[in-house]
């Protein structure tokens, strides 16, 4: 779905389609490499981070890559964290000694990402990197490093490329701000 579809709904275009490519493309070369030689379980998370994680491994150039997928809440409906997670589903891989790559859409508080990652950690994994397309530095509650990142955004409520309100707006192709009318 193009902007010009809900443009009326959009308060600001931030990125599009091709500055996201342009950046996963960044992001690959990097991950390969410091994965380079390496076998890596890429762990993206539901439901969001589809259109990342769907690039971003079609983008990587490692052979020993492979991919589960895992769902955590902490949104609901509403527009902000409530820092409280639940595993809506779990991985189907054991981590026990695997090299783990969390891949993201947005890191808003780090609430989530910081619990995701101590769960990932706790079962064993050799170890718990992080990518993530965007990061809200100014919506911060607890520092999570993070060892790939995109885009830092401005601490608005942001749809598309996998981002959504009330389940719309993941398939636009880039990056916007909702309009405030559509969600007051």
């Amino acid at each position: 779905m193009e902007f010009s579809d809900v443009e009326n709904d959009l308060a600001e275009v931030l990125l599009t389609e091709s500055d996201i490519h342009e950046k996963i493309a960044e992001l690959a070369r990097a991950i390969e490499a410091d994965y380079d030689g390496e076998k890596l379980l890429v762990v993206g998370v539901l439901r969001g981070a589809v259109m990342v994680m769907a690039d971003l491994a079609r983008e990587l150039k490692l052979p020993g890559l492979e991919m589960d997928w895992m769902a955590v809440s902490s949104y609901g409906a509403g527009t902000q964290s409530s820092g409280v997670v639940r595993i809506l589903k779990d991985l189907d891989s054991d981590l026990e000694g695997r090299k783990v790559l969390i891949v993201e859409d947005i890191i808003d508080s780090g609430l989530t990402l910081s619990w995701l990652r101590a769960n990932l950690e706790s079962r064993g994994a050799a170890s718990v990197e992080i990518c993530a397309l965007l990061r809200k530095p100014d919506a911060a509650k607890v520092e999570v490093d993070v060892r790939y990142v995109g885009f830092d955004i401005p601490n608005k409520f942001v749809v598309g490329y996998g981002l959504d309100f009330a389940e719309k707006y993941r398939n636009l192709r880039g990056v916007a701000v909702l309009a405030p009318h559509v969600y007051s």
